[in-house]
């Protein structure tokens, strides 16, 4: 007799099924923070135990109570194995699973894949799985590895590994989840930690498919045919080019703030720290109640565009960026087809860009309008001067699953809390997959209509 919730589950789309599962690991999360042993002071709020919990699980790292206080260390460790859980992707996770138990993957399980993780082949799926698991694993450790040296000359040998192993997984996951209450601000001038956190971020943000390209081009190096796909080539350039940029810009504008008594080295170091989680970590070593405008301002535009698609951060991604330039950039020339590197980009691929793009422009916009309006509903401790920076900044940091914060989230009421929370669910599965499940629209098949210009511009 089969049961009539699996049978509904079975009906999902991969776009469903996604959105389903990371739905219900919010909920299983916030169930077991809700457990009087995973919090130092025995309870806490659904709102607030759902909220850490989808923060850890959509890697964004936004916290309304501070990790290292308010959490025992079994709290503590569920919320690192909902960030190790959200960062390889749900479905990733479960189809391995799947293997273990000596079960089939389902054709829905494997497009689901697809929808986590941007190229996925279709075929060789376990092997591909594996790979991830190995990457992942070696990268963390390594980078654990790194990171204990450095906290062994201050804590004790289990404390270091500890905090080794857990900044590790939410660095390279891009989740910024720090056991300081005031995240790594003590560690500005450190070059291991400083170098060891951003490598484990470029690598957890450049995406699965393109680190396993450049393995593939590495083994293959023999080959002289070898080629590099569009794909790697625009990650790759975009993401040297918003790091130099922003690492250059942050310096330019912080000298009297943030960075004020600081070296220059050091706050060379800083600002490239900056740059490089402001896109998707959230982790910060600088204050952010100090930052101006104009730096504020650039890091929202940096967490707006966020990582690379198949990684574990959000925003619109780099190569839609990216496409989005090429568009404008052959537009200007008078060329017909858009072009890049030799080759012509596909008509999905622009309608994507254009689509992503748009779609996350107007959700922040209303969320970041809701979350204004929030204040009327519930008692707001945010001051009327600062509101509408620092929710907008908080807005952008969730929908980019960031999770840096200017200290507003915090002080939200549950309304406002429960905004965040949709807007990091959206961010991590992505606005477009989000509006495939709500719309279930499909295209009619086999129907072209004629063709019409408009005037535009």
């Amino acid at each position: 007799m089969s049961n009539p919730i699996i049978n509904r589950l079975r009906k999902l789309s991969p776009a469903s099924f996604l959105l389903f599962s990371f739905m219900a690991a919010m909920l299983a999360g916030a169930f077991l923070l809700m457990l009087p042993f995973s919090t130092t002071s025995g309870n806490i709020a659904f709102i607030d135990a759902l909220f850490t919990s989808t923060s850890a699980v959509c890697v964004t790292g936004l916290t309304v109570v501070d990790t290292s206080a308010y959490f025992t260390f079994f709290g503590q460790l569920v919320i690192l194995v909902l960030i190790q859980l959200g960062g390889l992707g749900i479905m990733t996770v479960s189809v391995l699973l799947f293997q273990f138990l000596g079960k089939v993957v389902s054709f829905r399980q494997r497009m689901a894949m697809q929808e986590t993780f941007a190229h996925t082949p279709r075929k060789d799926i376990y092997r591909l799985i594996k790979s991830i698991f190995i990457f992942t694993f070696l990268v963390e450790g390594a980078g654990a590895l790194l990171l204990f040296f450095h906290w062994n000359r201050e804590f004790s040998a289990i404390e270091a590994l500890y905090m080794a192993v857990f900044h590790s997984v939410s660095a390279f996951c891009n989740a910024g989840f720090a056991l300081f209450s005031n995240n790594l601000v003590n560690y500005t001038g450190s070059y291991i930690l400083n170098l060891t956190i951003c490598g484990l971020i470029v690598l957890g943000g450049i995406g699965f498919p393109v680190v396993f390209e450049i393995y593939n081009l590495a083994v293959k190096k023999r080959s002289k045919r070898v080629k590099v796909s569009v794909q790697t080539k625009s990650v790759l350039i975009t993401t040297v080019i918003l790091i130099v940029s922003g690492t250059i810009l942050f310096l330019l504008m912080e000298p009297d703030n943030s960075l004020k008594g600081l070296s220059l080295t050091t706050s060379i170091l800083a600002s490239l720290f900056q740059s490089i989680t402001s896109r998707t970590a959230g982790f910060n070593t600088v204050d952010f109640s100090v930052l101006s405008e104009s730096a504020t301002s650039l890091l929202i535009l940096l967490m707006f565009i966020g990582a690379s698609p198949g990684s574990c951060g959000g925003g619109i991604k780099t190569t839609t960026l990216f496409v989005l330039f090429t568009l404008v950039k052959n537009r200007i020339r008078g060329n017909t087809t858009v072009n890049a590197f030799k080759k012509s980009l596909g008509k999905e691929s622009i309608s994507k860009s254009v689509s992503i793009f748009l779609l996350s422009i107007t959700f922040v916009i209303l969320v970041f309008f809701l979350l204004l309006m929030s204040d009327h509903f519930g008692h707001g401790e945010i001051q009327n001067a600062n509101r509408f920076s620092s929710y907008l900044f908080e807005t952008v940091s969730a929908f980019g699953t960031v999770g840096l914060s200017m200290g507003a989230t915090a002080g939200l009421n549950s309304i406002g809390k429960f905004l965040l929370i949709i807007t990091m669910l959206i961010g991590r599965v992505g606005v477009l997959t989000f509006s495939y499940v709500i719309t279930s629209a499909e295209a009619p098949m086999g129907i072209e209509y004629a063709e019409e210009n408009l005037m535009v511009g």
